[in-house]
């Protein structure tokens, strides 16, 4: 049994949105994977209004972990405390709270709280799980503050590729996530890295490129759920976008075949417009460049798929 010390720590920021809407972010964890960096994949397991159980999938000091959390909402103090049901090594424990303080009607006080504790009575385990919890609290209330106070047009866009198949849904899966062969097997991927540490949690890394001849190094973490999604984040981003969160979604049909789709949400890099597309390019030009960039490789990807599971399929019904 740990005995290593409880920890507890608080980190705050201004931010200059209605408390309400800070609340709302705060609230629905749906939404998280848009807002928070650290966060790859967020779901409600179970609700009952006030109290609901959530799974993250997330970053910390570069690991991928995931672990699920019970959540207790209070609208009308516009708090949502938080407790780890299951922790992932090297943390013992882990709860907390995020407390909405409103300042006038048009901005905020966020508190973020944490207390924690080790598995292990190593002080090494309590610091590294200190350095985690300060760089995403940091990074979350940051991400928070650009989000509720976001103006004008929304940047956010998604859109959907989508092929049938005249073969298995489990062939289609293993296609997409067997990626470490990608490099042989497409021909817009020049290098892949896959490490896969604990089952379905991968971290992708690859060399892509795009008609235009450039070539592109992501790094995604994804999260794989045999034999109907993989759902992943790029961690490591072309410097056209702030934010790329994607999913393969396999539905397989009650007499024969499937049908695969894979869905975008990208944010573009403003900043970044002139430089990548050249000066006079805007924000739609940029949403449009990007949205043929990985639609073009995402067809690549779901067309080469499809003839894997109809060979795979064919060979069967031969052997």
């Amino acid at each position: 049994m740990a005995t290593s010390a409880v920890r507890e720590v608080e980190h705050e920021l201004n931010i200059g949105a209605p408390a309400q809407r800070v609340y709302a972010l705060i609230a629905d964890v749906s939404r998280w994977p848009e807002i928070f960096p650290p966060t790859v994949h967020a779901e409600c397991v179970e609700s009952d209004g006030k109290s609901e159980l959530i799974r993250l999938w997330a970053t910390a000091n570069g690991t991928a972990r995931t672990w699920t959390s019970r959540r207790e909402h209070d609208p009308e103090r516009m708090s949502v405390s938080f407790r780890q049901q299951r922790s992932p090594h090297p943390v013992g424990g882990m709860g907390g709270e995020w407390v909405v303080e409103p300042i006038s009607e048009s901005e905020c006080h966020v508190r973020l709280l944490h207390d924690f504790f080790a598995a292990t009575d190593d002080e090494a385990d309590l610091d590294w799980i200190s350095s985690a919890v300060d760089r995403n609290s940091r990074s979350e209330l940051h991400a928070l503050k650009t989000s509720a106070e976001l103006a004008g047009p929304d940047q956010l866009i998604t859109f959907d590729d989508t092929v049938t198949v005249d073969g298995s849904a489990q062939d289609v899966y293993d296609f997409i996530n067997q990626a470490q062969l990608w490099s042989l097997r497409l021909p817009h991927v020049s290098r892949v890295s896959l490490q896969e540490d604990t089952p379905g949690l991968q971290i992708l890394e690859m060399d892509t490129s795009t008609k235009d001849g450039s070539v592109h190094t992501t790094r995604s973490v994804r999260v794989c759920r045999p034999y109907t999604s993989i759902v992943y984040k790029q961690i490591v981003l072309p410097a056209l976008l702030t934010l790329h969160t994607g999913a393969w979604l396999i539905e397989e049909h009650d007499g024969a075949g499937a049908t695969v789709t894979s869905r975008h949400t990208v944010q573009i890099n403003t900043a970044r417009i002139g430089d990548v597309l050249g000066a006079g390019a805007d924000v739609a030009a940029a949403q449009q460049f990007v949205r043929n960039a990985l639609s073009g490789n995402s067809l690549t990807t779901l067309r080469a798929a499809k003839a894997y599971a109809e060979d795979s399929g064919g060979r069967r019904a031969a052997s």
